[in-house]
């Protein structure tokens, strides 16, 4: 029997969708599928809402829940990774509340910047130790990673830890979508290209029929910036760098030297932008799961449409050699050819039997590789921190952080980063 494992089944609701997807396969049936999570409760919860699922859509995979990792992973064909280490409390509240002090806002602070830092920091030992697991019992296992920070940890789990691995976004499946939405566009029929780094990759090209479409949509988001919305963020770096980029408004807003600032105020309010954002959110998760919960646990019949992740229709194309597209994040083995070959790209990709194999994108425009390399220089010298054990490139990490070094000055960094090192305490490895 194949066997797809998931690490992170505590992460109820986003299981139910991977892996009431997987149930909903065809071309899954009889794979077992094994469920990890240090939770033991969230495990147990995962394990009942995905058998009323089997029950209702009378799939034929087995669900079993494990409590130790590596036989959970053992022999599995497929690694879906869902994990976070350390939780909203303590280390979300830690990596919000130790900047704030220093007049350092954030909204999001998952990707990059000194939280995206600092939960990589905490996350990279653990993805290494699944590493060592999966080089022992499931060696030729493809490793799907959703865990973010996104670009970071998928090179660390290919570079260092030896794992076939491929990153996973909702961020470019619902790009082009969202945005034609928003300006009341149509897009059937629309051919485009999206590529650069999770979280910053660029719609490169818009067309329907051969017409370019940049120039109506730069002119609809132009009259949309008159009014508050919620994607003002966007709009503004495609009005000045000229392409639209995948990820929220929320998130880019901290991506970028330009939009959070303690000198200009009034750009929080002209931009709508939502300081302290994840934090409020992960309040609201957390106590609507507490309501969610007894509907989802204990109803025996539960039912589940399958879901745009493209983690389903990965498995199936590879099992099936139907081909499917998806964007993936991989490594930059010439992919991109004016960002570092070290990074971390996210870029079209083809499934099939063969795997993930990605696509060749050439040359960004200028500016556009020129803002994802200052998020590279952070992400690299993060990895850099992480296997060297150096808390200098602690220190160089942050100060390349494009928001952070618009803010701080560079003592006030350091004082920062061994304020948050202190707070994380043994949720840290420790740095020489």
């Amino acid at each position: 029997m194949s066997k797809i494992t998931f690490i992170g089944a505590g992460s109820t609701v986003f299981a139910k969708n991977i892996l009431g997807d997987v149930m909903q396969t065809p071309a899954l049936q009889g794979f077992e599928i094994a469920l990890f999570d240090i939770d033991a409760q969230r495990l147990n919860e995962s394990e009942q809402i995905l058998l009323n699922i089997k029950k209702t859509s009378n799939s034929t995979c087995q669900i079993k829940a494990y409590t130790n990792r590596k036989e959970a992973l053992r022999g599995a064909k497929y690694v879906v990774n869902a994990i976070q280490v350390g939780g909203y409390d303590p280390c979300t509240i830690t990596d919000f509340e130790i900047p704030n002090k220093y007049g350092l806002r954030q909204t999001i602070a998952d990707t990059v910047g000194i939280g995206g830092l600092f939960r990589n920091l905490r996350t990279i030992p653990v993805m290494l130790d699944f590493a060592r697991d999966i080089n022992e019992v499931c060696p030729d296992a493809l490793f799907l990673n959703y865990t973010n920070p996104m670009a970071v940890l998928t090179n660390v789990m290919n570079t260092y830890g030896g794992v076939k691995t491929v990153g996973l976004c909702h961020s470019v499946q619902v790009c082009l979508p969202n945005l034609f939405e928003h300006l009341d566009l149509d897009p059937t029929g629309v051919k485009y290209k999206i590529a650069g780094i999770n979280h910053m990759a660029w719609l490169l090209e818009a067309s329907k029929d051969g017409v370019d479409l940049y120039p109506e949509i730069k002119r609809r988001a132009a009259e949309k910036q008159n009014e508050k919305h919620h994607d003002m963020v966007r709009y503004e770096l495609m009005l000045k760098f000229g392409y639209y980029i995948t990820e929220s408004s929320e998130h880019n807003a901290e991506y970028h030297p330009y939009f959070i600032k303690r000198n200009y105020p009034e750009l929080i309010e002209r931009f709508n932008i939502p300081l302290d954002e994840y934090p409020r959110r992960c309040v609201n998760q957390i106590e609507g799961w507490k309501t969610m919960r007894e509907s989802l646990v204990n109803d025996s019949n539960l039912e589940h449409c399958r879901s745009h992740e493209y983690a389903s229709y990965i498995l199936e194309a590879i099992e099936t050699n139907n081909p499917f597209q998806i964007g993936g994040n991989v490594m930059n083995t010439g992919l991109i050819t004016n960002l570092p070959r070290e990074a971390c790209v996210e870029v079209p990709c083809l499934v099939d039997r063969n795997g993930v194999t990605p696509t060749y994108v050439g040359n960004l425009p200028p500016q556009l590789a020129a803002l994802n390399r200052t998020n590279i220089n952070t992400q690299l010298l993060t990895i850099e921190a992480a296997i060297t054990g150096k808390r200098d490139h602690i220190y160089h990490a942050a100060m390349l952080d494009p928001h952070t070094s618009a803010e701080l000055s560079m003592d006030d960094i350091v004082s920062l980063c061994d304020d948050l090192i202190e707070a994380h305490g043994s949720w840290l490895p420790s740095y020489k």
